[in-house]
C-alpha cells in the first residue's frame, strides 16, 4: 500500500471502502448536555437524537486534537491524503495541518496533503473517491494535489433541514432565516458555497424544498460530465430516495451513493435533513 487517505468523522465512508486498509477515519467528539462520546464506529444515531429531542442545551462537538491526526500519518505509506470538514464549521482542518507539521518535525520528510473540503457529510467522500481514483491512474502525488484542488472547487453541496437550530445556535446562520423557517413552515434550500453556508431558494413545506433542491442539482451539473451522486440523510431514507430519484430522473451519474449522515453530520443535519453533493 503506497497511499493512506485519512478523513475526519463527518466523511461518511461507502460500506464497501469501511474496512479499506486505505483509509482512516478521525472521529470527533459530540457533547449533548453532559452525555460525551467520539463519532466512531460506535456512535448510535437513534440513542443521539431521543438525546438531543431532551436537552435543552444546543449539542457541540470538539475537533480532533493534532496528536490524534500525527497518529493518523504514521504508516509505512510514501504519501498521505487528509481530507476535513469546512474550515468554516470546524476546527478539524487546522488541527490536521498542525499534525502535519509536528509529525514533520518530529519524524521526517513525508508527503502529506491536507485538503479543506469546504464541505461536509458527502462533500468530504467526493474527494476521498477522487483521491483513490486519480491514485489507481498511477499520477505523482504533486499531480494528484494539483488535480484534487480543482476537483474540491467543482464539489456542488445542497441541503434542506427540518431543524435549523444547531446551525444558528453555533453561529453557522442568522437568526433570521432560522426564525421564519420555523415561524412559517419555509424550508430553505442551502448550498456551500467555498465552505461558507448560504440560502440558495426555498419552498413552502419539505416536499417542495427538496424538490427545489433537486432542480438546481440537475441544473448546476449540466455539462460536468459523469460525476457521484451522494445523497445523505438523517433518519430520513424514504427522503433521500425520494430525492435520488428525482436526479436521477433528468441526470445520469457513474456512482450513486446513499448515506447515514455520521454523528457530526447528524448534529447538524438533526433529525430529516438531506444532503446532496455531485
Amino acid at each position: 500500500m503506497s497511499y493512506k487517505i485519512v478523513v475526519d468523522s463527518c466523511c461518511e465512508i461507502p460500506e464497501e471502502l469501511k474496512r479499506d486498509d486505505r483509509i482512516e477515519s478521525v472521529p470527533l467528539g459530540i457533547q449533548v448536555g453532559d452525555y460525551h462520546i467520539m463519532d466512531d464506529e460506535h456512535f448510535d444515531q437513534a440513542e443521539f437524537l431521543r438525546r438531543v429531542a431532551e436537552c435543552p442545551k444546543c449539542p457541540k462537538s470538539s475537533c480532533p486534537s493534532p496528536e490524534r491526526f500525527l497518529q493518523a500519518y504514521r504508516s509505512d505509506v510514501e504519501r498521505v491524503y487528509v481530507v476535513t470538514l469546512s474550515s468554516h464549521l470546524s476546527g478539524s482542518y487546522n488541527s490536521a495541518v498542525l499534525g502535519k507539521n509536528l509529525y514533520l518535525e518530529k519524524y521526517g520528510e513525508k508527503q502529506i496533503h491536507v485538503i479543506d473540503s469546504e464541505s461536509a457529510c458527502g462533500g468530504e467522500t467526493q474527494i476521498a473517491l477522487k483521491l483513490m481514483e486519480l491514485e489507481e491512474k498511477g499520477l505523482s502525488f504533486e499531480q494528484i494535489v494539483s488535480r484534487i484542488e480543482s476537483f474540491r472547487s467543482s464539489v456542488h453541496t445542497y441541503f434542506v433541514l427540518d431543524n435549523l437550530e444547531t446551525l444558528r445556535k453555533n453561529g453557522r446562520l442568522s437568526s433570521v432565516k432560522a426564525l421564519v423557517a420555523s415561524t412559517l413552515n419555509i424550508k430553505p434550500v442551502m448550498a456551500g458555497d467555498k465552505g461558507i453556508i448560504v440560502q440558495r431558494g426555498q419552498g413552502i413545506g419539505i416536499k417542495k424544498a427538496l424538490a427545489k433542491m433537486a432542480e438546481m442539482a440537475v441544473r448546476e451539473l449540466s455539462g460536468q460530465g459523469k460525476r457521484t451522486l451522494i445523497v445523505s440523510h438523517c433518519n430520513a431514507p424514504e427522503r433521500a430516495e425520494q430525492v435520488k430519484r428525482m436526479i436521477l430522473d433528468k441526470q445520469s451519474f457513474a456512482r450513486v451513493y446513499i448515506t447515514d449522515t455520521t454523528g457530526i453530520g447528524s448534529m447538524y443535519a438533526n433529525d430529516g435533513g438531506v444532503v446532496v453533493t455531485t
